[in-house]
């Protein structure tokens, strides 16, 4: 399982050398673009809207616009000097919460924990002593360059870190168009919902839901293949200075041309 991020989570004076791995997969089915003509791939382009020139990555440099076309340009070695004064630091656990105290709406994504050689030990300990408390752990930590807030909790046999959402990058139910306001609900509506609830309440068992368009879509891809309805491309892109060395050549071979008419006009007049 790849790793993506490596360093140590403590609570306390305790230290967990861990590595964290992604705990979950996206499994959307990537469809390409195709030119409708000849069925070649698309490609994209980086382009300067002011010098209208494509631009190499080596050439682009990071900026906050802090204002409509105003820029606060960030050298490299400020951001990636930044980035390792902090993912260096340990992961500290700064409170111990109920999950139940913290809603849905703020967490983001999971990923599994794992022990470092040396950190078995301690692991345990973390796991055990979240199990039997009933809590989870909050802390802090920069992935990718960016510091997230993050809760550790225990999932099966394994200690997982969920990153979850800063308040403020929550947005306030306030902005929210349309929302009803307190309604005047007959009583006979409301107990015929509840029975229906009632009816549909079941224990949660994940494997019971699956990706129905996925899994069409992908029948529908087979299908394809099988019935020989596919579109190989055998085309590829042509350097865009052919044309111009042929015509720097033509005009070569044109410049280095002997002058057969002047000298032809010239035996004549001597011979007269």
């Amino acid at each position: 399982m790849h790793t993506v991020w490596k360093g140590s989570i403590s609570f306390g004076l305790v230290n967990i050398p861990v590595k964290l791995h992604a705990a979950t997969e996206n499994k959307d089915i990537k469809l390409r673009q195709l030119h409708k003509e000849c069925h070649t791939p698309i490609s994209y382009k980086k382009v300067c809207e002011g010098c209208n020139q494509e631009v190499k990555d080596e050439d682009i440099v990071k900026a906050y616009e802090y204002a409509k076309n105003k820029f606060v340009v960030l050298d490299p070695e400020e951001l990636e000097n930044l980035r390792k004064e902090n993912e260096d630091k340990a992961v500290e656990i700064i409170d111990f919460v109920k999950l139940t105290e913290i809603d849905p709406i703020y967490f983001e994504r999971t990923y599994f924990l794992s022990p470092d050689s040396t950190g078995g030990k301690a692991y345990a300990l973390l796991r055990q002593t979240l199990e039997q408390s009933g809590k989870i752990g909050v802390a802090k930590i920069i992935i990718r360059s960016k510091e997230q807030l993050a809760i550790v909790r225990v999932y099966q046999n394994a200690l997982v870190m969920e990153t979850i959402h800063y308040p403020d990058e929550v947005r306030s139910v306030d902005d929210v168009p349309s929302i009803p306001s307190e309604q005047n609900i007959v009583p006979k509506e409301l107990e015929t919902a509840l029975m229906l609830v009632d009816q549909l309440t079941t224990e949660f068992n994940p494997e019971k839901y699956t990706d129905d368009y996925r899994n069409a879509l992908m029948e529908l891809i087979e299908e394809k293949k099988a019935t020989n309805t596919i579109s190989t491309s055998d085309k590829r892109p042509v350097p865009d200075n052919v044309t111009d060395l042929m015509t720097a050549l033509q005009a070569s071979l044109e410049k280095t041309k002997k002058p057969t008419t002047r000298k032809r006009a010239t035996k004549k007049k001597k011979n007269a």
